[in-house]
């Protein structure tokens, strides 16, 4: 599990943490927001390894018994709460959090609740969740993590210290791929600005044996979907549905590129695009499309990335994307 000197970026959102330790005012209840590849998990897991270290600093040592234990997943005060099926439902809560909560701590001052995906909760499970929250144990520390806060209930946002994540500097995230995961120069520059900020997503890109050739596809894709027979465009479902695995980082660098339309289409600002070197082809579609049908396409590719996570027919899913991408 990493310490706080494992994260990249987001030095604030850690020096809020660390003063909280420092000034014993810890919170029962903090909402990490950020996009999946932000590091709210890796901030959250250090931050439960401090308030459990045995030494009482505003770091984990990283030697002391506890700090080994959470290391190893055998911490007794710390619960990474498990979703069997697709939602997280009132059962697991229950069993995981609520019962557990009433019981001390077996050796530390704190025990700490990490719930990950935090918007896959049913209503039933928010609702318990946050009779829990609303009456705390004095030694319990709930790490709520979500990409969209705005699935969970008010009632629960309110009750919550909300710390959201920002992107990281794209020349941050370049430096830690080549100086602490040993990437190449010119693959850490191009994971580093198509990461968007994002070093989780960086780190993939970069390990991925295919992502350049990903990015040709996608620009191939983005750049002659207009032109592209009803034959051409379901064979392209089938190149999606053969790299189903990479779905996820396909869908992004679309989002990206579209992103990049809006963005010249309103700022004709070439110095903040992402495909710099396709300059005349994001020209191009900026003055073609209008700022609602880019919007449409942008909102689609997100609903896609959303229904995909929830065991849709895959295939249906891209299909639509791509008819929505020729049609508007």
């Amino acid at each position: 599990m990493a310490d706080f000197k494992d994260v990249i970026g987001h030095e604030q959102l850690i020096l809020h943490l660390q003063n909280a330790v420092r000034q014993k005012k810890v919170s029962h209840a903090y909402l990490f927001c950020g996009e999946e590849g932000s590091g709210k998990r890796l901030i959250a897991e250090a931050f439960a390894k401090t308030l459990l270290c045995e030494k009482g600093g505003i770091a984990a040592c990283g030697t002391c018994k506890s700090c080994r234990q959470i290391e190893s997943g055998n911490h007794p005060d710390f619960k990474a709460v498990v979703r069997e099926k697709a939602s997280l439902g009132v059962k697991e809560i229950r069993e995981q959090v609520t019962s557990d909560a009433q019981i001390k701590p077996y050796s530390s001052d704190y025990k700490v609740y990490l719930i990950d995906e935090a918007e896959k909760m049913t209503e039933e499970a928010q609702n318990a969740l946050l009779k829990t929250i609303e009456e705390p144990r004095s030694y319990a520390v709930f790490l709520i993590l979500t990409g969209r806060q705005e699935m969970l209930l008010p009632t629960i946002l309110s009750r919550c210290i909300s710390l959201s994540l920002y992107p990281v500097a794209t020349e941050k995230i370049k430096r830690f791929l080549m100086e602490r995961r040993g990437v190449p120069d010119y693959l850490a520059e191009s994971a580093a600005v198509f990461s968007g900020g994002l070093v989780g997503r960086a780190v993939r890109y970069a390990e991925s044996e295919t992502f350049i050739e990903q990015r040709n596809e996608v620009l191939r894709l983005v750049k002659y979907i207009d032109e592209m027979t009803m034959a051409e465009v379901m064979e392209t479902v089938k190149l999606f549905a053969a790299h189903k695995e990479s779905a996820g980082e396909y869908l992004d660098l679309i989002l990206l590129w579209y992103r990049d339309v809006l963005l010249f289409k309103a700022a004709k600002d070439v110095n903040s695009l992402l495909f710099r070197d396709e300059q005349e082809a994001v020209f191009a579609q900026a003055q073609k499309r209008s700022f609602e049908n880019l919007q449409r396409i942008v909102d689609a590719i997100e609903q896609v990335k959303q229904r995909l996570k929830s065991n849709v027919n895959f295939e249906n899913a891209v299909e639509l994307l791509l008819l929505c991408m020729k049609e508007v």
